[in-house]
């Protein structure tokens, strides 16, 4: 699940080989740089991804949202901060 951000700086013509790529590509020119990172850095390890399959289906107990739940949430969460700033 994708769910950090992170703001990068780029020159104009690293934004547009980006972008060409990413339309070239049909995709998001986020999932080029995810693939880029991946490409260099390596990804999660198989047993790793195994190890996090097993600890989530090992959760009991708590309250789990439905995504219209989750949705609505963040939607709360979004206008209350645009009406402090």
């Amino acid at each position: 699940m994708i769910t950090e951000r992170v703001q990068i700086l780029l020159t104009p013509a690293q934004r547009r080989r980006l972008e060409d790529e990413a339309r070239r590509q049909a995709r998001s020119v986020a999932s080029l740089v995810r693939e880029a990172i991946d490409a260099r850095f390596g990804t999660v390890s198989r047993q790793e991804r195994i190890a996090a399959a097993k600890a989530i289906a090992a959760m009991s107990g708590g309250r789990y949202l439905t995504p219209e739940e989750i949705n609505r949430a963040v939607e709360e969460e979004r206008e209350a901060f645009f009406a402090d700033h």
